[in-house]
């Protein structure tokens, strides 16, 4: 079997990896006690690996970047070197282990071995323990994600055994193999764009006209895409420090479905309106003038389909959401979030980006290395933040017999954003997990509490 390679975006993500910000996605997993043992852990990952392709593979770069690199199996492959054991120190509370994910989560990948990590931690209170999951963004999206956690857990406590299957890594291709696979690959471009385009107009649209259609709806997006990338104002952009913060929010999904009822919008809008709502207070809190900032965030939006189920690597795109920190009451800020969404979803945009996207792997590799070198030098212009909302499974799951009792979700912060955030729902609970960096957001506590308090204000505000 011929090694595949990375799309562009998820290539984007391993050229834009430095010191300074680490291009890994991650997550934390409390489980009730008593902790197994690692070695009972140790094989239930094993017994796993046989449906997890990409974490027993690396990736190969080519020859002067003339494509884009190759997933090749790592002939190297050691379970303890990605299985960490760790604990964290007394008393074992919310804090020290919001601290000790931090830490984990500040250090990057290995760019020469599988692109994961998963974290065993003990010395939780109440007996619980925890795993933190680590996973390089060219490996996944959020949907991926859930698919891999329906790979490592279990709906029941008491699942069949899973029998640990031999495998042996595939010889890696040759050095010249490579780099001629990558320079046929750039001699096709012509063709293979061509084909794309035709393909795109076969692949319903149906009739002349509605392939017209399709063509405007992206070109507006596109024209909407480049009006967006003026450069907003906000506290939140500036330099990365190499370390960071993480905390988290906590709400229960049936409060947020009884605002979406009430106010006849969706599960995102109420999150995106009580995100805004802790910018609000987060940045009063900082003696900002909010009457004339604006946040704008990049919301990502799967693409993923039941054809990319079980597929790895990303398939999202992408709005621009100006969050309304400028409006104090919850009701008016829910009602200028829901129409800016509903506009957003019809303008385009979405399909303009994708587009962008899809055209970027019929770009010449080398260019886009290039490109996203500098890009990471000269910083973006277009985002203060970013809010991905990530719909997780209704029921409870479980890890060795343990079920799991909550899940929170990392998403990096990149490109001079200081602050992203993630949104996670599992089991009837929705969790915020928020990432900072830590030099330049020491307050980050401040924002949790306050998005709480944004989903509370609400709450009471559909009741009354």
């Amino acid at each position: 079997m011929s090694a595949q390679r990375l799309s562009s975006l998820d290539a984007g993500f391993l050229q834009l990896e430095n010191d300074r910000q680490q291009m890994h996605v991650g997550s934390l997993l409390v489980f009730e006690g008593p902790a197994p043992t690692y070695g009972e852990l140790a094989a239930h990952v094993q017994s796993c690996l046989g449906s997890l392709l990409r974490h027993r593979q690396r990736v190969q770069r080519m020859p002067l970047d003339l494509a884009r690199p190759v997933w090749v199996d790592d002939p190297h492959f050691l379970l303890d070197y990605h299985l960490r054991h760790t604990a964290i120190p007394a008393p074992g509370g919310d804090e020290q282990l919001r601290a000790l994910f931090g830490r984990v989560l500040s250090q990057r990948l290995d760019p020469d071995r599988p692109l994961w990590e998963l974290w065993f931690v003990e010395g939780l209170t109440g007996g619980r323990w925890a795993l933190v999951t680590k996973t390089h963004h060219a490996m996944i999206d959020g949907l991926a994600g859930n698919e891999l956690m329906e790979v490592l857990l279990d709906s029941t406590p008491e699942p069949a055994p899973r029998p640990v299957r031999a495998w042996h890594p595939a010889a890696p291709p040759s050095r010249l193999g490579i780099t001629a696979s990558g320079v046929a690959g750039i001699a096709r471009l012509p063709v293979d764009t061509g084909r794309a385009v035709f393909g795109a107009a076969r692949r319903g649209i149906g009739s002349p006209a509605a392939l017209a259609k399709a063509g405007a709806a992206r070109a507006y997006g596109l024209a909407s895409v480049g009006r967006r990338a003026a450069a907003p104002t906000s506290v939140l952009n500036g330099p990365l420090g190499p370390h960071r913060r993480w905390g988290w929010a906590r709400a229960e999904l049936a409060d947020v479905k009884r605002v979406k009822a009430a106010a006849g919008c969706s599960v995102n809008d109420v999150v995106l309106a009580a995100v805004a709502g802790g910018f609000r207070e987060y940045l009063l809190s900082r003696g900002e003038d909010v009457e004339t900032t604006t946040i704008r965030s990049l919301v990502p939006v799967s693409v993923r389909t039941d054809e990319h189920r079980g597929q790895l690597g990303n398939h999202v795109t992408a709005l621009f959401a100006e969050l309304p920190v400028g409006v104090g009451g919850p009701r008016e800020r829910l009602a200028v979030v829901t129409h800016q969404m509903t506009e957003l979803k019809g303008s385009g945009q979405s399909v303009g980006i994708e587009s962008m996207l899809a055209a970027a792997d019929f770009v010449p590799a080398t260019l886009m290395t290039l490109g996203a070198k500098v890009y990471a030098l000269a910083g973006q212009r277009v985002v203060n933040t970013v809010t991905t909302n990530i719909p997780g499974p209704q029921h409870p799951l479980y890890l060795l017999g343990h079920r799991m009792l909550e899940l929170f979700p990392y998403i990096p912060v990149a490109q001079s954003v200081r602050i992203s955030i993630g949104i996670l729902s599992y089991d009837g609970h929705l969790t915020i997990g928020v990432t900072g960096d830590y030099d330049a957001v020491p307050d980050i506590d401040v924002l949790c509490d306050a998005i709480e308090r944004a989903i509370a204000e609400l709450v009471d505000a559909v009741a009354t």
